[in-house]
Protein backbone atom coordinates (compact mmCIF):
# COMPACT_ATOMS: atom_id res chain seq x y z
CA UNK A 1 0.00 0.00 0.00
CA UNK A 2 2.78 2.31 0.78
CA UNK A 3 4.34 1.76 -2.31
CA UNK A 4 1.35 2.66 -4.58
CA UNK A 5 0.65 5.82 -2.32
CA UNK A 6 4.56 6.98 -3.01
CA UNK A 7 3.90 5.72 -7.02
CA UNK A 8 0.91 8.19 -7.21
CA UNK A 9 2.38 11.31 -5.45
CA UNK A 10 3.11 13.75 -8.37
CA UNK A 11 6.66 14.24 -6.97
CA UNK A 12 7.54 10.52 -7.69
CA UNK A 13 5.98 10.69 -11.21
CA UNK A 14 7.80 14.00 -12.21
CA UNK A 15 11.17 13.36 -9.92
CA UNK A 16 11.60 9.25 -9.60
CA UNK A 17 15.24 9.58 -9.80
CA UNK A 18 15.25 12.28 -6.95
CA UNK A 19 13.12 9.67 -4.47
CA UNK A 20 15.18 7.41 -5.79
CA UNK A 21 18.47 8.98 -4.55
CA UNK A 22 17.50 10.45 -1.23
CA UNK A 23 16.16 7.07 -0.71
CA UNK A 24 19.73 5.41 -0.94
CA UNK A 25 21.40 8.42 0.56
CA UNK A 26 19.91 7.20 3.67
CA UNK A 27 20.75 3.78 3.47
CA UNK A 28 24.17 4.13 2.38
CA UNK A 29 24.67 6.45 5.58
CA UNK A 30 23.25 4.11 7.62
CA UNK A 31 25.27 1.03 5.54
CA UNK A 32 28.75 3.13 6.05
CA UNK A 33 28.55 4.34 9.73
CA UNK A 34 28.51 0.31 10.61
CA UNK A 35 30.80 -0.58 8.18
CA UNK A 36 33.28 1.95 8.21
CA UNK A 37 33.86 1.61 11.85
CA UNK A 38 33.78 -2.04 11.78
CA UNK A 39 36.41 -1.85 9.22
CA UNK A 40 38.88 0.75 11.10
CA UNK A 41 38.17 -1.50 14.39
CA UNK A 42 39.21 -4.35 12.18
CA UNK A 43 42.53 -2.77 10.20
CA UNK A 44 43.19 -1.21 13.87
CA UNK A 45 43.36 -4.74 15.56
CA UNK A 46 45.24 -6.97 12.67
CA UNK A 47 48.20 -4.17 12.63
CA UNK A 48 47.95 -4.84 16.17
CA UNK A 49 48.00 -8.53 15.95
CA UNK A 50 50.57 -8.54 13.63
CA UNK A 51 52.85 -6.42 15.54
CA UNK A 52 52.74 -9.04 18.73
CA UNK A 53 53.25 -12.10 16.69
CA UNK A 54 56.51 -10.36 14.74
CA UNK A 55 58.02 -9.39 18.55
CA UNK A 56 56.94 -13.12 19.78
CA UNK A 57 58.08 -15.68 17.57
CA UNK A 58 57.30 -18.40 19.46
CA UNK A 59 53.64 -17.72 19.13
CA UNK A 60 53.13 -19.44 15.73
CA UNK A 61 53.95 -22.83 17.52
CA UNK A 62 50.61 -22.50 18.94
CA UNK A 63 48.91 -21.85 15.50
CA UNK A 64 47.36 -25.53 15.51
CA UNK A 65 45.70 -25.04 18.67
CA UNK A 66 44.52 -21.60 17.40
CA UNK A 67 43.10 -23.61 14.32
CA UNK A 68 41.20 -26.22 16.54
CA UNK A 69 39.63 -23.51 18.45
CA UNK A 70 38.44 -21.67 15.05
CA UNK A 71 37.00 -25.04 14.06
CA UNK A 72 35.08 -25.96 17.17
CA UNK A 73 33.59 -22.27 17.06
CA UNK A 74 32.73 -22.20 13.45
CA UNK A 75 31.48 -26.41 13.65
CA UNK A 76 29.21 -25.75 16.61
CA UNK A 77 28.18 -22.48 16.31
CA UNK A 78 28.88 -20.84 12.82
CA UNK A 79 27.45 -23.43 10.32
CA UNK A 80 25.59 -21.23 8.97
CA UNK A 81 28.33 -18.54 8.20
CA UNK A 82 30.55 -20.59 6.67
CA UNK A 83 30.00 -20.16 3.05
CA UNK A 84 31.76 -16.89 4.12
CA UNK A 85 31.50 -14.55 0.58
CA UNK A 86 29.21 -16.84 -1.52
CA UNK A 87 26.52 -16.76 1.02
CA UNK A 88 26.47 -12.52 0.19
CA UNK A 89 26.74 -13.84 -3.92
CA UNK A 90 24.23 -16.30 -3.20
CA UNK A 91 22.02 -13.57 -1.72
CA UNK A 92 22.81 -11.05 -4.12
CA UNK A 93 21.25 -12.77 -7.01
CA UNK A 94 18.47 -14.92 -4.71
CA UNK A 95 17.31 -12.56 -2.33
CA UNK A 96 14.25 -14.16 -1.05
CA UNK A 97 16.85 -16.24 1.14
CA UNK A 98 17.23 -16.61 5.30
CA UNK A 99 18.78 -13.36 6.48
CA UNK A 100 22.58 -13.24 6.56
CA UNK A 101 23.02 -14.09 10.23
CA UNK A 102 24.52 -11.52 11.92
CA UNK A 103 27.26 -14.02 14.26
CA UNK A 104 29.14 -14.04 10.75
CA UNK A 105 30.39 -10.75 11.82
CA UNK A 106 31.91 -11.38 15.19
CA UNK A 107 33.48 -15.14 14.32
CA UNK A 108 34.94 -13.99 10.73
CA UNK A 109 36.80 -11.41 13.02
CA UNK A 110 38.04 -13.65 15.51
CA UNK A 111 38.77 -15.73 13.33
CA UNK A 112 40.71 -13.40 11.14
CA UNK A 113 42.74 -11.88 13.98
CA UNK A 114 43.25 -15.65 15.58
CA UNK A 115 44.81 -17.03 12.33
CA UNK A 116 46.69 -13.47 12.01
CA UNK A 117 48.11 -13.56 15.16
CA UNK A 118 49.31 -17.12 15.32
CA UNK A 119 50.62 -17.26 11.91
CA UNK A 120 48.43 -17.97 8.98
CA UNK A 121 48.72 -17.32 5.71
CA UNK A 122 45.53 -14.99 4.87
CA UNK A 123 44.24 -11.33 3.91
CA UNK A 124 41.48 -9.22 4.87
CA UNK A 125 39.08 -8.84 2.31
CA UNK A 126 37.06 -11.55 3.48
CA UNK A 127 36.76 -10.52 6.06
CA UNK A 128 35.56 -6.97 5.64
CA UNK A 129 33.26 -8.31 2.80
CA UNK A 130 31.22 -10.93 5.22
CA UNK A 131 30.94 -8.45 8.02
CA UNK A 132 29.90 -5.51 5.92
CA UNK A 133 27.26 -8.00 4.13
CA UNK A 134 25.98 -9.81 7.44
CA UNK A 135 25.45 -6.39 9.46
CA UNK A 136 23.79 -4.54 6.49
CA UNK A 137 21.45 -7.16 5.79
CA UNK A 138 19.87 -6.51 9.32
CA UNK A 139 18.34 -3.63 7.76
CA UNK A 140 16.37 -5.44 4.82
CA UNK A 141 13.21 -5.89 7.69
CA UNK A 142 13.65 -2.90 9.51
CA UNK A 143 13.42 -0.84 6.22
CA UNK A 144 10.96 -2.97 4.61
CA UNK A 145 13.21 -3.05 1.67
CA UNK A 146 11.68 -5.47 -1.26
CA UNK A 147 13.51 -8.79 -2.60
CA UNK A 148 15.42 -6.31 -5.25
CA UNK A 149 16.32 -3.36 -2.83
CA UNK A 150 17.92 -6.24 -0.89
CA UNK A 151 19.82 -7.32 -3.99
CA UNK A 152 21.40 -3.88 -4.34
CA UNK A 153 21.55 -3.71 -0.45
CA UNK A 154 24.19 -6.62 -0.45
CA UNK A 155 25.72 -4.71 -3.67
CA UNK A 156 26.22 -1.54 -1.83
CA UNK A 157 27.41 -3.30 1.75
CA UNK A 158 30.16 -5.50 -0.06
CA UNK A 159 31.12 -2.03 -2.29
CA UNK A 160 31.22 -0.56 1.49
CA UNK A 161 33.19 -3.28 3.01
CA UNK A 162 36.03 -3.35 -0.10
CA UNK A 163 35.97 0.35 -0.35
CA UNK A 164 36.99 1.15 3.38
CA UNK A 165 39.51 -1.89 3.95
CA UNK A 166 41.76 -1.16 1.03
CA UNK A 167 40.94 2.83 0.60
CA UNK A 168 39.85 2.34 -3.18
CA UNK A 169 36.11 3.47 -2.78
CA UNK A 170 35.95 3.83 -6.76
CA UNK A 171 37.37 0.34 -7.17
CA UNK A 172 35.16 -0.82 -4.28
CA UNK A 173 32.12 0.18 -5.57
CA UNK A 174 33.12 -1.54 -9.16
CA UNK A 175 34.29 -4.61 -7.67
CA UNK A 176 30.87 -5.12 -6.14
CA UNK A 177 28.78 -4.44 -8.88
CA UNK A 178 31.68 -6.90 -11.02
CA UNK A 179 31.73 -9.52 -8.91
CA UNK A 180 27.65 -11.00 -8.37
CA UNK A 181 27.38 -12.19 -12.25
CA UNK A 182 30.25 -12.44 -13.94
CA UNK A 183 29.94 -10.35 -17.49
CA UNK A 184 27.26 -8.80 -16.22
CA UNK A 185 25.98 -5.59 -13.88
CA UNK A 186 23.04 -4.18 -11.59
CA UNK A 187 22.71 -1.03 -13.09
CA UNK A 188 20.01 0.05 -10.64
CA UNK A 189 22.66 -0.43 -8.26
CA UNK A 190 25.66 1.77 -9.65
CA UNK A 191 24.44 4.39 -7.15
CA UNK A 192 23.88 2.45 -4.10
CA UNK A 193 27.24 1.12 -4.48
CA UNK A 194 29.19 4.15 -5.35
CA UNK A 195 27.75 6.46 -1.92
CA UNK A 196 28.08 3.06 0.51
CA UNK A 197 32.08 2.97 -0.58
CA UNK A 198 32.54 6.41 -0.67
CA UNK A 199 30.91 7.14 2.53
CA UNK A 200 32.35 4.31 4.24
CA UNK A 201 35.82 4.83 3.10
CA UNK A 202 35.26 8.53 4.15
CA UNK A 203 34.34 6.63 7.86
CA UNK A 204 37.35 4.67 8.17
CA UNK A 205 40.10 7.03 6.59
CA UNK A 206 38.50 10.48 7.34
CA UNK A 207 36.45 10.25 10.63
CA UNK A 208 38.47 7.20 12.85
CA UNK A 209 41.85 8.51 11.17
CA UNK A 210 42.76 4.65 9.98
CA UNK A 211 45.55 4.45 6.84
CA UNK A 212 46.43 2.15 3.90
CA UNK A 213 49.41 1.03 2.81
CA UNK A 214 50.79 3.48 -0.17
CA UNK A 215 52.53 1.98 -2.89
CA UNK A 216 54.63 3.79 -6.18
CA UNK A 217 55.91 2.91 -9.30
CA UNK A 218 58.91 4.62 -9.88
CA UNK A 219 59.01 3.93 -13.85
CA UNK A 220 56.28 4.13 -16.10
CA UNK A 221 57.25 3.56 -20.28
CA UNK A 222 56.37 5.33 -23.06
CA UNK A 223 53.28 3.34 -24.74
CA UNK A 224 54.41 1.46 -27.94
CA UNK A 225 53.73 -1.41 -30.26
CA UNK A 226 56.82 -3.38 -28.56
CA UNK A 227 55.62 -2.28 -24.96
CA UNK A 228 51.83 -3.44 -25.50
CA UNK A 229 52.76 -6.27 -26.68
CA UNK A 230 54.67 -6.93 -23.31
CA UNK A 231 52.22 -5.91 -21.01
CA UNK A 232 50.02 -8.86 -22.87
CA UNK A 233 53.18 -11.30 -22.60
CA UNK A 234 52.94 -10.19 -18.52
CA UNK A 235 49.23 -10.21 -18.20
CA UNK A 236 49.25 -14.04 -19.73
CA UNK A 237 51.25 -15.40 -16.88
CA UNK A 238 49.48 -13.08 -14.17
CA UNK A 239 45.79 -14.99 -15.36
CA UNK A 240 47.92 -18.39 -15.58
CA UNK A 241 48.85 -17.75 -11.92
CA UNK A 242 45.47 -16.43 -10.98
CA UNK A 243 44.18 -19.57 -12.47
CA UNK A 244 46.79 -21.67 -10.26
CA UNK A 245 45.98 -20.08 -6.91
CA UNK A 246 42.30 -20.13 -7.40
CA UNK A 247 43.22 -24.24 -8.09
CA UNK A 248 44.89 -24.54 -5.64
CA UNK A 249 42.41 -22.74 -2.51
CA UNK A 250 39.48 -25.28 -3.74
CA UNK A 251 42.33 -28.43 -3.90
CA UNK A 252 43.72 -27.99 -0.64
CA UNK A 253 39.63 -27.24 0.87
CA UNK A 254 38.78 -30.53 -1.08
CA UNK A 255 42.36 -32.46 0.16
CA UNK A 256 41.46 -31.71 3.78
CA UNK A 257 37.79 -32.13 3.54
CA UNK A 258 38.35 -35.67 2.19
CA UNK A 259 41.13 -36.97 4.60
CA UNK A 260 39.68 -35.31 7.71
CA UNK A 261 36.14 -35.94 8.34
CA UNK A 262 35.82 -34.52 11.71
CA UNK A 263 35.68 -30.36 10.12
CA UNK A 264 37.51 -28.90 13.46
CA UNK A 265 40.32 -30.87 13.18
CA UNK A 266 41.19 -29.37 9.73
CA UNK A 267 42.70 -26.43 11.01
CA UNK A 268 44.64 -28.07 13.38
CA UNK A 269 46.14 -30.75 11.08
CA UNK A 270 46.77 -27.29 8.62
CA UNK A 271 48.62 -25.46 11.72
CA UNK A 272 50.41 -28.20 12.02
CA UNK A 273 52.22 -27.69 8.46
CA UNK A 274 52.08 -24.24 8.21
CA UNK A 275 54.21 -24.09 11.54
CA UNK A 276 56.34 -26.71 10.95
CA UNK A 277 57.22 -25.16 7.76
CA UNK A 278 57.44 -21.60 9.10
CA UNK A 279 60.36 -23.14 11.66
CA UNK A 280 61.95 -25.06 8.46
CA UNK A 281 62.61 -22.06 6.14
CA UNK A 282 63.44 -19.78 9.13
CA UNK A 283 60.98 -17.06 7.82
CA UNK A 284 57.89 -15.36 8.53
CA UNK A 285 58.06 -14.20 5.43
CA UNK A 286 55.02 -16.50 3.53
CA UNK A 287 52.60 -15.23 6.54
CA UNK A 288 50.68 -12.93 7.51
CA UNK A 289 49.21 -10.13 5.16
CA UNK A 290 52.91 -9.99 3.89
CA UNK A 291 52.90 -5.76 3.31
CA UNK A 292 56.45 -5.76 3.81
CA UNK A 293 57.67 -7.94 1.01
CA UNK A 294 54.77 -6.50 -1.12
CA UNK A 295 56.59 -2.78 -0.60
CA UNK A 296 59.79 -4.51 -1.16
CA UNK A 297 58.41 -5.84 -4.69
CA UNK A 298 58.27 -2.39 -6.13
CA UNK A 299 61.99 -1.36 -5.20
CA UNK A 300 64.19 -4.07 -4.86
CA UNK A 301 65.04 -7.30 -6.49
CA UNK A 302 62.83 -10.27 -4.45
CA UNK A 303 63.76 -14.22 -4.83
CA UNK A 304 62.32 -15.54 -7.66
CA UNK A 305 59.74 -18.28 -5.83
CA UNK A 306 58.13 -16.15 -3.65
CA UNK A 307 54.83 -15.67 -4.99
CA UNK A 308 54.85 -19.59 -5.37
CA UNK A 309 55.90 -20.09 -1.89
CA UNK A 310 52.88 -17.81 -0.97
CA UNK A 311 50.34 -19.52 -3.18
CA UNK A 312 51.32 -22.68 -1.41
CA UNK A 313 50.85 -21.30 2.16
CA UNK A 314 48.09 -19.35 1.27
CA UNK A 315 46.06 -22.63 -0.09
CA UNK A 316 46.63 -24.43 3.07
CA UNK A 317 45.76 -21.90 5.25
CA UNK A 318 42.38 -21.59 3.53
CA UNK A 319 42.00 -24.91 2.16
CA UNK A 320 42.35 -26.38 5.99
CA UNK A 321 39.06 -23.76 7.05
CA UNK A 322 41.38 -20.69 8.43
CA UNK A 323 39.69 -17.46 8.38
CA UNK A 324 40.44 -14.58 6.28
CA UNK A 325 40.69 -13.19 2.62
CA UNK A 326 42.40 -14.12 -0.40
CA UNK A 327 42.86 -10.44 -2.06
CA UNK A 328 46.06 -9.76 -0.09
CA UNK A 329 48.01 -12.90 -0.74
CA UNK A 330 46.86 -11.98 -4.04
CA UNK A 331 48.37 -8.88 -4.30
CA UNK A 332 51.38 -10.42 -2.32
CA UNK A 333 51.74 -12.85 -5.48
CA UNK A 334 50.91 -10.27 -8.08
CA UNK A 335 53.46 -8.02 -7.37
CA UNK A 336 56.19 -10.58 -6.24
CA UNK A 337 55.57 -12.33 -9.47
CA UNK A 338 55.98 -8.91 -11.60
CA UNK A 339 59.07 -8.23 -9.51
CA UNK A 340 60.63 -11.86 -11.07
CA UNK A 341 59.46 -11.94 -14.62
CA UNK A 342 61.63 -8.66 -14.95
CA UNK A 343 63.94 -10.64 -15.21
CA UNK A 344 62.64 -11.28 -19.03
CA UNK A 345 60.12 -8.82 -19.71
CA UNK A 346 61.56 -5.52 -20.25
CA UNK A 347 59.72 -2.96 -18.72
CA UNK A 348 60.54 -1.82 -15.27
CA UNK A 349 60.17 -3.29 -12.43
CA UNK A 350 57.86 -1.53 -9.99
CA UNK A 351 55.71 -1.13 -13.23
CA UNK A 352 55.31 -5.13 -13.78
CA UNK A 353 54.89 -4.86 -9.51
CA UNK A 354 52.07 -3.02 -9.75
CA UNK A 355 50.52 -4.55 -13.00
CA UNK A 356 50.96 -8.04 -11.34
CA UNK A 357 49.08 -6.70 -7.86
CA UNK A 358 46.11 -5.81 -9.63
CA UNK A 359 46.43 -8.33 -12.26
CA UNK A 360 46.54 -11.60 -10.62
CA UNK A 361 43.16 -10.06 -8.26
CA UNK A 362 41.52 -9.80 -11.46
CA UNK A 363 41.85 -13.10 -13.40
CA UNK A 364 41.54 -14.59 -9.63
CA UNK A 365 37.46 -12.11 -9.29
CA UNK A 366 36.60 -12.18 -12.77
CA UNK A 367 36.97 -8.21 -11.74
CA UNK A 368 39.00 -6.79 -14.25
CA UNK A 369 37.49 -3.08 -14.55
CA UNK A 370 37.59 -2.96 -10.32
CA UNK A 371 41.31 -3.70 -10.93
CA UNK A 372 42.03 -1.57 -13.05
CA UNK A 373 40.23 1.43 -10.88
CA UNK A 374 42.13 0.14 -8.18
CA UNK A 375 45.66 0.36 -9.99
CA UNK A 376 44.49 4.03 -10.64
CA UNK A 377 43.68 4.69 -7.46
CA UNK A 378 46.71 3.37 -5.45
CA UNK A 379 49.36 4.08 -8.09
CA UNK A 380 48.11 7.23 -10.35
CA UNK A 381 46.45 7.14 -13.90
CA UNK A 382 50.01 7.40 -15.60
CA UNK A 383 49.88 3.68 -15.73
CA UNK A 384 46.62 3.44 -16.50
CA UNK A 385 47.11 1.71 -20.08
CA UNK A 386 49.12 -0.77 -18.67
CA UNK A 387 47.73 -2.23 -15.92
CA UNK A 388 44.24 -2.17 -18.43
CA UNK A 389 45.96 -4.48 -20.44
CA UNK A 390 47.58 -6.85 -18.04
CA UNK A 391 44.17 -7.46 -16.13
CA UNK A 392 41.63 -7.92 -19.07
CA UNK A 393 44.29 -10.23 -20.41
CA UNK A 394 45.05 -11.77 -16.98
CA UNK A 395 40.80 -12.36 -17.12
CA UNK A 396 40.60 -14.14 -19.88
CA UNK A 397 43.71 -16.06 -19.51
CA UNK A 398 42.18 -17.56 -15.95
CA UNK A 399 39.41 -18.96 -17.32
CA UNK A 400 36.48 -20.76 -15.41
CA UNK A 401 38.22 -19.97 -12.30
CA UNK A 402 37.52 -18.11 -9.41
CA UNK A 403 38.10 -17.91 -5.60
CA UNK A 404 34.49 -17.27 -5.54
CA UNK A 405 32.65 -20.69 -6.56
CA UNK A 406 29.55 -19.44 -5.87
CA UNK A 407 29.91 -16.68 -9.01
CA UNK A 408 27.77 -17.06 -11.78
CA UNK A 409 28.21 -16.63 -15.45
CA UNK A 410 26.20 -13.90 -16.74
CA UNK A 411 28.19 -13.46 -20.00
CA UNK A 412 30.67 -15.81 -20.96
CA UNK A 413 34.29 -14.77 -21.26
CA UNK A 414 34.78 -15.09 -24.53
CA UNK A 415 32.27 -17.73 -27.84
CA UNK A 416 34.18 -20.69 -26.22
CA UNK A 417 32.93 -20.62 -23.01
CA UNK A 418 29.26 -19.84 -24.22
CA UNK A 419 27.79 -22.87 -22.98
CA UNK A 420 28.65 -22.35 -19.08
CA UNK A 421 26.63 -19.20 -19.32
CA UNK A 422 23.70 -19.06 -16.34
CA UNK A 423 26.04 -21.86 -14.34
CA UNK A 424 27.99 -21.24 -11.56
CA UNK A 425 31.64 -21.57 -11.37
CA UNK A 426 31.26 -24.82 -8.76
CA UNK A 427 29.43 -26.39 -11.12
CA UNK A 428 31.86 -26.61 -14.65
CA UNK A 429 33.33 -29.78 -14.30
CA UNK A 430 37.41 -28.89 -15.31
Amino acid sequence: MVRKRIQQNSLYKKYPGFLFITKWIFISLLISVFVGSASAFFLTSLYWVENIREANLWIIALLPLAGLFIGLVYYYYGKSSEAGNNLLIERATKPSGERIPLLMAPLVLGGTLLTHLFGGSAGREGTALQMAGSISDQLTKPLKLNQNDRKILIIAAIAAGFGSIFGTPLAGAIFALEVIVIGKIKYDAIFPAFMAAILSDYVTSGIWKVGHMDYSIASIPEISALNILFAIAAGIVFGIAAAIFSKANHASSRFFKKQIKYPPLRPFVGGLIIAAAVFALGTTRYIGLGIPVISDAFNQQLPPYDFALKIIFTAITLGAAFKGGEVTPLFFIGATLGNAIAWFIPLPMSLLAGMGFVAVFAGATNTPLACSVMAIELFGAECGVFVAIACVVAYLMSGNNSIYNGQFIGQPKHVYFGLYTGKKIQDIKP
